[in-house]
């Protein structure tokens, strides 16, 4: 079919509560040439294992500032301290090429790309929602990570609670399960989103 048929890039939009498991899904998601995963910069500092340029650009604040200033965000938010943003230029460029992004990003910058009226974004945006089974798991799943001090881990579960409320707000949501399932729903939103007819310009007379 690919022969008949070109479309514009997908910018799928991955979003979840701290711990919910979005950040392992884009991993594994991220072993496959399916699309490019747009790194994030943040002025949070590294975890460890952590590599700069690969898991995020890791920005002082005074660089991020900068990049606000010149307009080269397509999206930012302050969260739990730090501030985490994506960058406008590889985003756009990888659309119009007709390459699908993977975004992993909080539900505000979700809401902000959202937002966005340009046409080539609105018609590229998949937004997917990671809901964790229960809070319960959710704190266990933190406690699992064990990157938090208990008053971080309070205020993710209370900053969880809030963003749970925002699932109707994007047009998939899946309820997490194990790692394999949490896979296996997204990889049959990512094909169905792939044949929509509506992405696709006829290049070849097929008749």
């Amino acid at each position: 079919m690919e022969k008949f048929f070109r479309r514009e890039g997908i910018l799928f939009v991955i979003s979840a509560p701290s711990g919910a498991g979005k950040s392992t899904l884009c991993s594994n998601l991220r072993k496959t040439p399916d699309f490019i995963f747009s790194i994030s910069c943040t002025t949070r500092p590294p975890r460890v294992g952590e590599v700069n340029g690969e898991d995020y650009f890791f920005l002082t604040e005074d660089e991020f500032f900068k990049k606000i200033s010149a307009q080269e965000f397509l999206e930012y938010a302050r969260v739990h301290g730090h501030y985490y943003g994506t960058l406008k230029s590889s985003v756009i460029s990888a659309l119009k090429n007709g390459t699908d992004v993977l975004l992993d990003i909080d539900v505000q910058g979700a809401r902000q790309i959202r937002s966005n009226k340009d046409p080539l974004l609105k018609n590229a945006l998949v937004d997917v929602f990671i809901m964790p089974p229960t809070l319960e798991e959710l704190e266990r799943r933190l406690r699992k990570r064990g990157t938090e001090t208990e008053e971080q881990l309070r205020e993710r579960l209370k900053t969880a609670r809030e963003e749970m409320k925002l699932w109707p707000e994007f047009k998939y949501t899946i309820l997490s399960g194990s790692m394999e399932e949490d896979l296996t729903k997204f990889r049959a939103i990512m094909r169905a989103e792939r044949y929509l007819s509506r992405r696709l310009t006829l290049i070849e007379d097929i008749y």
